[in-house]
């Protein structure tokens, strides 16, 4: 009913400080006011940083920065393997390319991980996620 996901309820049930966002969804399901559910150490309008220095946005960037990084790991990943297979393949039996099968399972999915990681998919961005909790608030962010 929040609209947060199943993993960021699990994260808060574990400890993990909830972002601003996270606990007005929260609070909206509840019907409680959103100070109700903040711990006394968190601030209400300043950008905090973490023990590392790093403030929220900053955060927010680097986790952007290392899925787009996640992303050309893979695809790394995927060229080495299918130069590997298409020797392996035209050593072996050069008369049928079965690398293609591989080559285009795996790439489907290197795909779909780039699409993830550019955010291309306007369902699993985070603006989709920002609407969808101001729906649920009937307010604006």
């Amino acid at each position: 009913m929040s609209g947060l996901s199943v993993r960021t309820i699990q994260r808060i049930e574990r400890g993990r400080t909830p972002s601003v966002e996270s606990l007005k969804a929260i609070a909206s399901v509840f019907e409680v006011d959103f100070t109700n559910l903040r711990e006394p150490e968190m601030e209400t309008t300043a950008v905090t940083a973490d023990a590392n220095g790093v403030n929220a946005d900053e955060a927010l960037a680097l986790r952007r920065v290392r899925k787009i990084r996640s992303f050309y790991m893979h695809l790394v990943q995927y060229c080495a393997v299918i130069i590997f297979l298409t020797v392996v393949n035209l050593l072996t039996n050069p008369h049928y390319l079965w690398v293609i099968w591989p080559a285009v399972g795996w790439g489907v999915a290197v795909l779909m991980h780039g699409v993830r990681a550019f955010d291309k998919v306007p369902f699993l961005n985070g603006e989709w996620e920002k609407r969808q909790v101001e729906k649920y608030l009937g307010r604006k962010l």
